[in-house]
């Protein structure tokens, strides 16, 4: 549910931006590392945004995949530690 409420906000955000965005024509000259060009704001605007989405995904999920990997690893150890603890649970105790 949460998923389906998050892309339907998205998704009115990326409408309202197209609305706007068509409303700002105008032209803008930009140098960047290896060349240069004339472009509308709208469209360079949609880009960059495109462009930090993206990256921020990615970026999100390789810190989930670090993190869900740590997480796995320490259910391995902590079930491997209740099994030795039940293992000396069992022995008899010497009196």
């Amino acid at each position: 549910m949460k998923i389906i409420l998050g892309l339907v906000i998205l998704a009115i955000l990326f409408g309202v931006g197209l609305t706007l965005g068509s409303q700002n024509d105008q032209l803008i000259h930009v140098n960047y590392l290896l060349a240069q060009g004339d472009f509308r704001l709208s469209s360079l605007l949609a880009v960059v945004f495109v462009a930090g989405f993206l990256l921020g995904w990615l970026v999100f999920g390789l810190v989930m995949l670090r993190l869900k990997m740590n997480n796995s690893g320490l259910r391995k150890k902590v079930e491997r530690q209740h099994r030795e603890l039940e293992e000396l649970r069992a022995l008899p105790v010497k009196d």
